[in-house]
């Protein structure tokens, strides 16, 4: 348990499903560490995506009034 606390730790993400993963997996004998993934450049973010709070108040407002007709 204590090995799974310190490499949460080190891995910054100290919460209680992590550790328990890390728990898991060392109890199963499972690989810890996993090779770096090298994503194709087409699948490189080009763009950082923005929240758009609009279209979920649209969204919101499109079942809500659905939700009246129903009723």
């Amino acid at each position: 348990m204590l090995t799974a606390v310190e490499l949460a730790l080190e891995a910054g993400a100290p919460t209680k499903t992590h550790i328990l993963n890390l728990l898991h997996r060392l109890v199963d004998g499972k690989p810890m560490d996993t090779p770096p993934i090298k994503a194709p450049q087409a699948l490189t973010l080009t763009t950082e995506p923005q929240a758009n709070v609009e279209r979920y108040d649209a969204l919101r407002k499109t079942r809500e009034a659905r939700r009246h007709l129903i009723f």
